[in-house]
C-alpha cells in the first residue's frame, strides 16, 4: 500500500486535531509542524507528496516555506488562509502555490481538493507520443519536464498542466470556464477568475520572451486564451 504523506503546517490546535484526524482516517500519513523552522526540519528530513501550509505562523508565514521549498522541489502545495483578500491569494500563487483554501473550511472540501491535486500530480502518460512542442517550447510528458530552447523551465504542477492543455489545443480559443474545470478535475467552481489570471501571468513570465507583449499565449478578451502556432 502506497500511503501518501502530507506535511501539515499549522499552529492552531483546534484546527490541527480535526483535520489531522480526517486525513489519517482517509489513509494519509501526516506530519504536523507548528512553526516555519519546524516545517523546514520536517521537509529536509522526509519525502512528502503534498504540503498543506497555513499562511500565518508564529515565526513567519507559509509564503516563506513555499519560497524555500520551490528552490528545490515541485511538490504540490495548498495554502490555508484566513483571509480571502485577493492580495494574499495572489501572493501565494505567484510564489508557486498550486491551490488555496479559505478559512473557515469544511473538512470534506479540504479532503476533496487534496485528492484532486494528488491525482493530477500522479498522472501517468503513455510512452508513445510523449513530446509536445510548439514555437520553441517543448514538453516531455514521460519526464514531466519543460524546455524553452535548450534551457529547462521549472514549472509547478498547475503551470505544467496548464501549458500541456494549451499545447494539446493549438490555435483554439479555450474558454476560462473550460480551463478551470480541466485544471481542477471538474471542480472549477472552487476557483475564481483571479486565480486563473495569476497562473496565466506566472506562466507567461516563464515561457514568453516578453511577458508584457506575449506572442505565444494570447488573451482573447471576453472569451479565454489561445496558444498561437
Amino acid at each position: 500500500m502506497n500511503e501518501k504523506k502530507i506535511l501539515y503546517v499549522e499552529d492552531d490546535l483546534s484546527l490541527i486535531e480535526g483535520l489531522k484526524y480526517t486525513l489519517e482516517k482517509n489513509g494519509f500519513l501526516v506530519d504536523n509542524a507548528r512553526t516555519v523552522m519546524e516545517a523546514y526540519q520536517f521537509f529536509r528530513a522526509g519525502q512528502y507528496d503534498l504540503l498543506l501550509l497555513d499562511v500565518t505562523l508564529p515565526d513567519g508565514t507559509g509564503f516563506d516555506i513555499c519560497k524555500e521549498v520551490r528552490e528545490t522541489s515541485a511538490v504540490p502545495i495548498i495554502f490555508l488562509t484566513a483571509s480571502d483578500e485577493e492580495i494574499s491569494i495572489v501572493k501565494g500563487l505567484d510564489m508557486g502555490g498550486d491551490d488555496y483554501i479559505t478559512k473557515p473550511f469544511k473538512l470534506g472540501e479540504v479532503l476533496s481538493r487534496i485528492n484532486a491535486l494528488l491525482r493530477r500530480s500522479g498522472q501517468q502518460f503513455h510512452k508513445s507520443d510523449t513530446i509536445l512542442e510548439s514555437d520553441g517550447i517543448r514538453i516531455d510528458l514521460s519526464e514531466r519536464t519543460c524546455w524553452k530552447g535548450e534551457m529547462e523551465v521549472p514549472l509547478t504542477l498547475v503551470e505544467y498542466k496548464l501549458l500541456c492543455l494549451f499545447l494539446k489545443n493549438p490555435d483554439r480559443i479555450l474558454p476560462r470556464e473550460l480551463i478551470l474545470d480541466r485544471l481542477w478535475d471538474g471542480n472549477g467552481s472552487y476557483v475564481d477568475d483571479n486565480t486563473l489570471s495569476v497562473y496565466i501571468r506566472r506562466l507567461r513570465r516563464k515561457i514568453e520572451d516578453d511577458p508584457n507583449s506575449p506572442t505565444k499565449l494570447l488573451t482573447e478578451i471576453g472569451f479565454g486564451y489561445k496558444w498561437v502556432v
